[in-house]
């Protein structure tokens, strides 16, 4: 009997590249919870970590990302909510805490991972404002993030 050839399938169309993606998704659903969680009980980014160290998703998500994003964001909550102010018309304070969190993990990407996207960054959030935001709250996180990304990534637009 012939042996057969491994497939050459999986390194042809792209599937590390949706792979990542996947883990990076991932990541950025558990983020939303960990910052929704932060803001209610007022638990720091490494009292963040500890809790979501065992979550069972964090196997399927991209754990290096995750953890970045925590600590670029703890770093810089301040400057996420200037923007916020500055890009939308509701002060930071104010905005639901599901919201909110999204808007920073968008914002911080934005800032930060440069090696993102900018319509892949936008287009994650509205889709996590979605699936855990109030009913509508998607169309301010897309407006807001729309002037933020030609403002914070002029090149990408």
């Amino acid at each position: 009997m012939q042996r057969l050839q491994p497939s050459k399938w999986l390194s042809c169309c792209g599937t590390s590249n949706s792979m990542a993606a996947q883990g990076r998704h991932g990541a950025r659903q558990l983020l939303v919870q960990a910052f929704y969680q932060s803001q209610l009980s007022g638990h720091a980014g490494s009292e963040l970590l500890e809790q979501f160290a065992d979550h069972p998703d964090i196997g399927k998500s991209d754990r290096a990302y995750f953890e970045q994003l925590i600590e670029q964001i703890e770093e810089s909550r301040a400057t996420l909510d200037a923007h916020i102010t500055e890009f939308g018309d509701i002060p930071a304070e104010q905005l639901d805490p599901v919201e909110r969190a999204v808007l920073w993990i968008a914002l911080a990407e934005f800032c930060f991972q440069p090696d993102v996207p900018a319509n892949v960054i936008l287009n994650e959030a509205v889709e996590l404002a979605k699936l855990y935001g109030a009913e509508g709250g998607y169309r301010y996180i897309n407006g807001l993030l729309d002037k933020a990304s030609t403002n914070l990534r002029p090149a990408d637009v």
